[in-house]
């Protein structure tokens, strides 16, 4: 183990291809640091508005109106405070999440923990081949097994992507980004929801919890929102940048990778949001509460709205959400491997691997029961990631603590009190979930 606040001698560094490629000017002012910095923020928030998202967003609204708003409202909150932790660790240790599980815990624990992160980044694949395949299938008609198989061919893209600098693929996952919140700020222009309901929705309700159906579809929210391997992504991505390595530098660092991820979080609340609210205006409001699917969604906006175009903006928003999670899913995928294992795969055989692992369920569900069949697997691989959440957060907040480990960046007794009430937070959740669905 390394020195209190230090990295262990023993660990490679986390994405050897990108350590500290990004400079970060030592001499600048705050506005030109914190650019130098933004970025690692907005791969992580990919995973926040992935189509996982829209598949328990649309189910929340569609059944429920706007009651749900304050589970999204919640869990954000948790993700920001769940990713400032991670960056911290990166920071501080220079290990990420992965590393840092390698080197305090014994053989057993570790590849249990392996198994269960790489079960949550398969669960989270399945839903960007879906999501993929859904939007090729409503943009262009392609039939969705075939859209299944095609979306085996984004490796070139990650390659091509990975091979022009790390700068450039934040640049184009940003890009993504605004083409997503622009098509769900203009389908909230036509919807004209409620702001008294908007309001009245982030309030908790205790139905939340009471309620079976609304309870599942809250745990798929949590579960789409705070992504367990997004905990691993961000502790790697911060050491991209070059910042200077002492006390003082380490803590203008946090700061700086603590306002990257909030405001990344922020454009993610509003995606999440914004999809809840549109399906709460579109279809609740109007008596359609079962619509889950997003072809459903896709069919019938354009006449709920009045607007023809109003459908094309949701499918190009949700291939721009597959194809951006598919990214962000592929560099988790690696940093869990070769953190967890010491393991160094080609990218795009571990890419291959990961991806084949979703596309055998869901074009065999595809190809069974059609669309309604995906749309179930959708929601259930975000109960799935939601399920394997604290086995991502309890080491994470333990180390985040860890005094001999973190130095006098240890967390103070604010911050561990609130990662310790959302760790049991979830714990809790997860188990009312299990329990309602052994007792049917």
């Amino acid at each position: 183990m390394g020195a209190p606040g230090g990295s262990t001698a023993i660990q490679a560094a986390s994405l050897p291809g990108a350590f500290r490629s990004v400079a970060v000017p030592a001499a600048a002012g705050f506005w030109r640091k914190l650019g130098a910095f933004a970025g690692p923020g907005y791969l992580v928030a990919v995973g926040y508005m992935d189509p996982g998202n829209w598949a328990t967003g649309l189910a929340g609204g569609s059944a429920f109106g706007y009651t749900l708003l304050s589970v999204i409202l919640l869990s954000n909150l948790m993700a920001m405070l769940l990713q400032s932790l991670s960056a911290k660790l990166g920071i501080v240790t220079g290990m990420d999440l992965a590393q840092a599980c390698r080197a305090r815990y014994g053989l057993v624990p570790r590849l249990c923990l392996w198994l269960l992160c790489e079960l949550a980044i398969i669960a989270c694949d399945l839903a960007e081949v879906i999501g993929t395949a859904v939007a090729l299938k409503l943009l262009f008609g392609l039939p969705l097994v075939a859209g299944i198989v095609v979306t085996s061919l984004d490796v070139l893209l990650i390659l091509l992507l990975q091979r022009r600098g790390f700068r450039q693929l934040e640049a184009f996952i940003v890009a993504l980004l605004i083409v997503i919140a622009l098509c769900f700020a203009v389908e909230l222009v036509w919807a004209q929801p409620s702001l008294a309901a908007i309001g009245a929705g982030l309030v908790p309700s205790p139905e939340i919890v009471t309620n079976p159906a609304m309870l599942y579809v809250a745990i798929g929210i949590l579960g789409a929102t705070v992504m367990p391997h997004n905990l691993y992504l961000h502790s790697s991505i911060v050491q991209t940048r070059a910042f200077d390595r002492s006390d003082s530098g380490k803590r203008e660092a946090i700061r700086l990778a603590t306002i990257d991820s909030t405001m990344a979080l922020g454009l993610a609340l509003f995606v999440n949001a914004a999809i809840l609210v549109l399906a709460a205006a579109a279809f609740h409001g109007a008596g359609k509460t079962q619509v889950a699917e997003i072809s459903d969604a896709y069919a019938l906006l354009a006449p709920a709205l009045g607007a023809g175009v109003a459908s094309t903006l949701f499918a190009v928003a949700l291939l721009a959400s597959g194809q951006n999670s598919t990214i962000t899913g592929t560099l988790a995928g690696q940093i869990v491997m070769e953190g967890f294992l010491d393991l160094r795969l080609p990218h795009w055989l571990r890419r291959m691997i990961t991806r084949g692992l979703a596309i055998v369920p869901a074009a065999a569900v595809a190809g069974m029961y059609g669309d309604g069949g995906v749309a179930k697997l959708l929601v259930l691989s975000q109960v799935v990631l939601s399920l394997q959440l604290p086995f991502a957060v309890v080491p994470l907040v333990r180390f985040t603590g860890d005094r001999a480990l973190m130095g006098r960046f240890a967390n103070g007794r604010l911050i561990r009190t609130g990662a310790i009430l959302v760790t049991t937070v979830v714990i809790l959740l997860n188990g009312v979930l299990i329990t309602q669905m052994v007792l049917g």
